[in-house]
């Protein structure tokens, strides 16, 4: 059933807050202004929609009526046979209402940072890091969002350590969130003779980049460090001290940044990097109340569970949240990667109903 009297109290919401945002004192708070415009959108959708039902609803009395009240045979026909169709978009409309009465998470329109890191395996582990880099591309350019690398750390085979990347786009965090955790790949090693299949994991955090009035850093709870960038190739290796290193005092969180020849550009991509990860700590603290009190089967706030497998030899990659699996690896891995993305996002959205 559609609760009426909550619709009602919404769209009356609605009215109200169309002329607090047309307040222009509003803008000198922006961050009360950037709570009431989400708040403004998400209330503006559910009011369209629930116009669109009442529509429907006296579209279907109106033919129920021509129905009763005519005794042509062709009119009868056409009643119902717009009843039939009413009926279905009324099923659609209602589907539609109820998604749109879950809570959003005010993070799923942000960009994302996205930071990918060798764990367990080695050099395997460094390519299996460059695959996945590539797979995000790959998925990015389908999506049309815009891509810029913060760092990377090459290994000598073609592999790196870590990448961190931005994604900018439409809904981008809302998409990337579900590719944190583990990920763990089987296959034989480029660098394995006899041909033993080996396992390795590459670990993703994925973070909804802050803005200033998301996060407040104090200057004086950082340390910065400056140092000559390293690795692998001439190119990458800087004859100036401008490679960036800071650490926030408060929570021990460090970040460094040496992708670019410029110390100022390697620091405010460095504190692009520290804001996030202050917001994804309160993010996670947030989820990790929520998984105390309930096993969530998506979001658990756990960042080190193992997510997902990606079997070679089978051409099998595996998610183990929901036990989805796919036997087309080598299509995953060029970046069709939507069916389990949505397949995810419809879980995690279970999930908030059954809160």
């Amino acid at each position: 059933m559609i609760p009426i009297d909550k619709l009602e109290a919404l769209k009356v919401e609605f009215l109200e807050l169309q002329s607090k945002v047309s307040d222009t004192a509003l803008i000198s708070d922006p961050r009360r202004y950037k709570e009431l415009m989400r708040r403004y959108k998400e209330l503006e959708a559910i009011t369209d929609c629930y116009a669109e039902y009442n529509r429907s609803i006296q579209e279907m009395a109106d033919a129920k009526g021509l129905l009763e009240s005519e005794s042509d045979p062709d009119m009868q026909a056409m009643a119902k046979t717009e009843i039939a169709d009413l009926e279905k978009s009324l099923e659609d409309i209602e589907l539609r209402l109820r998604d749109l009465l879950i809570p959003g998470d005010p993070n799923d329109e942000k960009n994302a940072i996205i930071e990918i890191r060798a764990g367990t395996g080695g050099e395997e582990a460094a390519l299996f890091v460059a695959d996945l880099y590539r797979m995000y591309n790959y998925y990015a350019d389908m999506k049309g969002w815009k891509k810029q690398v913060i760092d990377t750390n090459e290994t000598g085979l073609g592999g790196y350590k870590e990448v961190v990347m931005q994604l900018n786009g439409e809904n981008v965090y809302g998409l990337m969130r579900f590719e944190s955790g583990v990920h763990r790949v089987q296959r034989v090693p480029v660098t394995e003779s006899s041909g033993r299949i080996h396992t390795s994991a590459v670990t993703v955090a994925v973070l909804p980049e802050a803005e200033d009035i998301d996060v407040e850093v104090n200057d004086n709870d950082l340390r910065i460090d400056v140092y000559r960038s390293s690795g692998n190739g001439g190119q990458s290796v800087n004859t100036t001290d401008s490679a960036v290193r800071i650490t926030h005092i408060p929570t021990g969180l460090v970040v460094t940044c040496q992708d670019e020849k410029s110390q100022i550009k390697n620091k405010a991509k460095a504190l692009k990097v520290l804001r996030s990860k202050l917001l994804d700590l309160e993010i996670s603290r947030q989820e990790q109340e929520i998984a105390s009190s309930r096993r969530a089967q998506v979001s658990t706030g756990d960042r080190s569970a193992k997510i997902r497998t990606y079997n070679f030899p089978q051409s099998r990659v595996t998610d183990h949240r929901i036990n989805l699996t796919s036997y087309n690896l080598d299509g995953f891995l060029t970046g069709n990667i939507d069916e389990f993305i949505q397949s995810l996002r419809v879980a995690w959205r279970n999930e908030k109903v059954n809160e």
